[in-house]
């Protein structure tokens, strides 16, 4: 069963909302995240991304840059203010995004059920990452950006999500991209714990670095308790809960800064070894199985030979799979996505234009664009137990950090 609790969350009021609401801190840079911040002194990116307040050229993993988050969240805490629910709650979340639309539960979510894998993962996590956000977790004693669950969708907490939107929302804003971002206090929240108990299991899709770095901040301070009981706020990390049916997941696209040593017309020939390869067309793969690609100032359309061999096993299948097995590593020689500096990789809105744009600056020899993986196929990797390739799945549109935080 899936355990979710309410919490008391650390708020700002409604008319302080837009301004306290930032993107998330893994998605910017320190430049980019300055940039949106500045003018700003209630933006959360100076508690998610505090080096924007100190010298350029600071450590990002420094003592000085969480001795900063913590003093400029306390700062944030009294000028904002922030202000602390009196009684545990439930929210929802609504995200609109031109005609898309979706709706989530915000609780906190069980550590114990992370680590016995009730709660599904199919990404590995980096140490560094893990080490950042552990830290911050533990200087500040809050978790400041919800973890993105999703879950296989049930009609009674559907009904239940919408009888609850009936009410005034405590926030209604749109941000500046244009992402439209309303939050409810559910007003019966023992309804939705009891309902999400028939759920089996629960589904990481955004946000492994904040859930592997919950459960390490709870066995830090598991150990330094000397009457650990288990309903320590720390044992559980707050989230977001999206139903599967919702959820929308945008392509997540390559681009190669040369060919490897290769001539455009050796590259192309190394190609139709596994592909059947068409010039012209638009930059958007229509299907699964059909990849686009961005060389000299034209768009190619490859589709996997006839002859070619099918890939076996649920990853090994994916669109992102075969890419790397058939071109990135054998052709381009790029081995390690994610350490290989030749490589860069376009997620979300900007699409193919983005391509494009990469190629014909000079910035890129060749881009490649992707179906975007499915719902259906993150669900049966997690399930099996599997991972995911890097890179592999972007979510759109983006949760905001700041406006409910749990505080351990």
């Amino acid at each position: 069963m899936a355990v979710i609790r309410p919490f008391s969350a650390l708020r700002p009021e409604a008319n302080q909302a837009a301004k306290v609401a930032s993107v998330p801190y893994d998605v910017v840079n320190t430049e980019e995240a300055r940039a949106l911040a500045q003018n700003n002194p209630l933006s959360f990116l100076h508690v998610s991304r505090p080096e924007i307040d100190l010298p350029d050229g600071t450590d990002i993993y420094s003592d000085a840059v969480y001795r900063k988050a913590l003093e400029n969240f306390e700062k944030l805490s009294k000028d904002c203010p922030l202000v602390t629910e009196d009684v545990p709650s439930l929210y929802l979340y609504r995200l609109i995004m031109g005609e898309h639309e979706q709706i989530g539960v915000v609780a906190c979510c069980s550590v114990d059920e992370y680590d016995e894998d009730l709660i599904r993962k199919h990404e590995r996590t980096r140490r560094d990452k893990e080490d950042d956000r552990t830290r911050h977790i533990t200087v500040l004693r809050a978790q400041t950006g919800p973890v993105f669950l999703t879950y296989r969708a049930s009609r009674e907490i559907d009904t239940m999500v919408m009888e609850s939107t009936m009410a005034n929302a405590l926030f209604d804003f749109t941000a500046e991209d244009g992402v439209q971002h309303t939050i409810w206090r559910v007003p019966d929240p023992v309804r939705f714990v009891h309902s999400f108990r028939e759920v089996p299991f629960l589904y990481i899709a955004d946000g492994h670095h904040r859930a592997a770095s919950a459960a390490r901040t709870r066995a830090e301070l598991k150990q330094q308790s000397f009457g650990h009981t288990g309903d320590e706020e720390y044992n559980f990390f707050l989230a977001v809960i999206f139903p599967d049916d919702q959820v929308q997941i945008l392509a997540y696209n390559r681009a190669v800064r040369d060919l490897n040593g290769l001539s455009t017309t050796d590259f192309l020939e190394a190609l139709r070894k596994s592909f059947d390869v068409a010039k012209g067309g638009d930059g958007t793969p229509k299907r699964r199985g059909e990849w686009k690609m961005y060389l000299d100032g034209e768009w190619y359309t490859l589709t996997s030979r006839a002859d070619a061999s099918v890939p076996e096993g649920i990853v090994e299948s994916l669109d992102v799979s075969v890419l790397q097995d058939r071109v990135l590593d054998p052709i381009l020689g790029i081995k390690d996505v994610r350490t290989d500096k030749r490589i860069d990789f376009i997620g979300g809105v900007r699409g193919s234009a983005e391509l494009k744009r990469l190629v014909d600056e000079g910035n890129a020899a060749v881009a490649f664009a992707l179906y975007p993986t499915t719902m259906n196929d993150l669900l049966s990797v997690s399930d099996a137990g599997q991972i995911m390739p890097p890179k592999s799945t972007w979510f759109e549109p983006k949760l905001r950090d700041g406006l409910l935080t749990h505080t351990i």
